[in-house]
């Protein structure tokens, strides 16, 4: 019995040691769980980290030309009068539309009792147009298929009464001679050119209108002109044709303030029409009316080629801009102070020199003056751009010993200068140094998503150099490479 209890009592042993070392086991398994469990949340977190914060990316600068459209819808604006018709009744044209009439030349008769009309009627199958007659109507009709557009049906309308006047002032037009011979009477009233002009029928009431007097809502409007046809009957109120007498004239196009000024500065573009693709060369205003700015072209010539059109459709060609090509997402504002030139001093401990400033000294208890370098982002003819941040609006820049300078905003008698004037640039942050170096750029041209920038500039970018792709991601002067 007492063999049986012992090997039993050993059994015990047995299974009480391999309970401690299952319980020991998983002791072990529960700390390995809270370690795995810990490096995947901070896995976790570093990735959800990653993919939230903005990145900085690269972009090597390249040169490149922009793609941008410059196809634009303007009013024309000519020297041009109105005529209304003298008196009611059937009107007659004799002077063809689009042609140069001199002054007491026939233009078009009122036929009030209907003689000249039925006469009109009686010979128009007897008469015959001449070649040069059928030629021009013929090419009406050819401008017009090349224009047409199903979705603008409306612009038949206009083209049949033009063609129906036409025909009929050519078969007037003929029939002159023998229409001159009732001439006498009140109830013919032939009415001629009070002074020489290009005539156009009817009339769309912006003769008088003025290149500061336009405004989006004629583009939104259009208004159509009423172009009255020979054989119809017409009141006093009625408008019968108007004459232009200078062949210089104006295109007015709404246009961005920012894009009108780079016009501006050209002074000259080429212009291509687009309805026959005619170019000619136009002088640019720039224009600020009452709802925005628009860009006016003074032409000097084919004033009479277009002047049946009041709304024209034109290309303006510029020679493709090319220099350094950058996103815009990589280009960023910045204020900068304008200090005078003459006021900058060279020297051996700094790269771009710097100035010597005014300062109260509050230990001594009087002021004395500093030399404060800084960094210079861009120079002109007159002012150094600076950080505004090396700088104080009102401290005092005092004039280096022998410096000449004259007369500028800021000045004071004495000849320093307080600092003041600021203007607004864009810059880039260039990569190369290891640290967002905000470098100052000079805009050329741009569109949606890239700018070409002024290269082989003293403090702006190269070629191959990198930039900041996108310039809210970073801070001014933070490390890249950390």
């Amino acid at each position: 019995m007492s063999n049986r209890r012992r090997k039993k009592q050993r059994k015990d042993n047995i299974t009480n040691i391999g309970d401690f070392q299952r319980k020991g086991f998983s002791l072990k398994f529960n700390i390995g769980t809270v370690v795995l469990l810990f490096l995947l949340g901070y896995m976790i977190i570093q990735v959800v980290a990653f993919f939230s914060s903005k990145h900085i990316v690269s972009y090597e600068v390249v040169r490149g030309s922009l793609s941008v459209s410059n196809i634009y819808e303007g009013i024309a604006i000519r020297q041009e009068e109105s005529y209304p018709c003298t008196g009611a009744g059937y009107l007659n044209f004799f002077a063809r539309e689009g042609e140069h009439v001199a002054a007491g030349d026939l233009v078009y008769s009122i036929d009030s009792s209907g003689k000249i009309g039925e006469m009109i009627r009686s010979q128009s199958e007897d008469v015959l147009l001449s070649d040069a007659d059928l030629s021009e109507i013929r090419d009406m009709a050819i401008r017009f298929q090349k224009e047409f557009s199903e979705t603008q049906f409306e612009s038949l309308y206009p083209f049949y009464s033009q063609v129906t006047s036409n025909a009929l002032k050519l078969s007037n037009y003929n029939m002159l001679d023998q229409l001159q011979m009732i001439s006498g009477g009140d109830s013919s009233n032939f009415v001629y050119a009070p002074k020489s002009g290009t005539v156009v029928f009817g009339s769309d009431g912006l003769e008088d209108l003025r290149p500061e007097d336009v405004t989006m809502a004629l583009f939104e409007e259009k208004p159509q002109r009423a172009i009255p046809t020979s054989g119809e009957l017409v009141s006093s109120s009625d408008k019968a044709y108007k004459l232009i007498d200078s062949e210089k004239w104006s295109i007015v196009i709404p246009m961005d303030l920012e894009r009108a000024a780079q016009l501006e500065e050209k002074e000259y573009v080429n212009v291509r029409f687009l309805k026959n693709r005619y170019e000619a060369w136009a002088k640019v205003t720039l224009l600020l009316n009452e709802d925005g700015s628009y860009v006016q072209l003074d032409f000097t010539n084919s004033c009479i080629t277009f002047a049946q059109e009041r709304y024209l459709s034109v290309e303006i060609l510029l020679g493709q801009e090319e220099g350094l090509k950058v996103p815009n997402s990589a280009i960023q504002e910045k204020k900068l102070f304008l200090i005078p030139c003459a006021y900058k001093m060279d020297s051996k401990n700094s790269k771009d020199g710097g100035f010597l400033v005014e300062v109260f000294d509050t230990e001594e208890g009087k002021k004395r003056t500093v030399f404060r370098d800084c960094k210079i982002y861009n120079s002109d003819d007159v002012y150094y751009y600076v950080d505004s941040e090396e700088f104080t609006a009102g401290e005092r820049i005092i004039l280096p010993e022998g410096a000449d300078t004259y007369g500028l905003t800021g000045q004071n008698e004495d000849g320093s200068y307080t600092v003041g004037v600021m203007e607004t640039v864009n810059g880039v942050y260039n990569m190369n140094k290891g640290y967002a170096d905000y470098t100052m750029i000079s805009i050329l041209y741009q569109n949606d998503e890239y700018s070409i920038v002024k290269s082989n500039t003293q403090y702006g970018l190269s070629e191959y150099d990198y930039i900041v792709l996108d310039a809210e991601s970073v801070k001014p002067d933070q490390f890249l490479y950390e």
